[in-house]
């Protein structure tokens, strides 16, 4: 008898699978255990989006909200397209360059990715 996953959001021990991932039933988080394991071992740094997708170094990601900048007349508008982030520790936890911006650090709950 193999032993099935626990949902990593929420630590549901009922999760079923869907081809490769797998689906809570609880919160209907969607994860692939061989994909997440490697992530984390690699980095060590678990960073999710707004929908709950998991980010990684160098992805695409998209804004989605307008994203005021302190010292900036004008804001990060929503649907910018950012490319090549870095995950980092802390309170904003993506690094990134935003074209007429230069590098800013984002929070990933105002982001999604792409």
């Amino acid at each position: 008898m193999s032993q099935d996953p626990i949902c990593p959001a929420c630590k549901c021990e009922y999760p079923y699978p869907s081809g490769l991932l797998w689906i809570c039933p609880d919160c209907g988080h969607e994860w692939n255990p061989a994909q997440e394991a490697s992530t984390v071992e690699s980095s060590g740094l678990i960073v999710k989006d707004s929908n709950g997708n998991l980010l990684q170094d160098g992805d695409t990601i998209m804004t989605t909200k307008d994203l005021p900048v302190k010292g900036f007349s004008k804001s990060i508008k929503v649907g910018t397209k950012i490319t090549n982030i870095k995950l980092v520790e802390g309170d904003h936890n993506i690094d990134c360059k935003i074209k007429d911006f230069g590098s800013m650090s984002i929070k990933s709950e105002f982001v999604k990715k792409v």
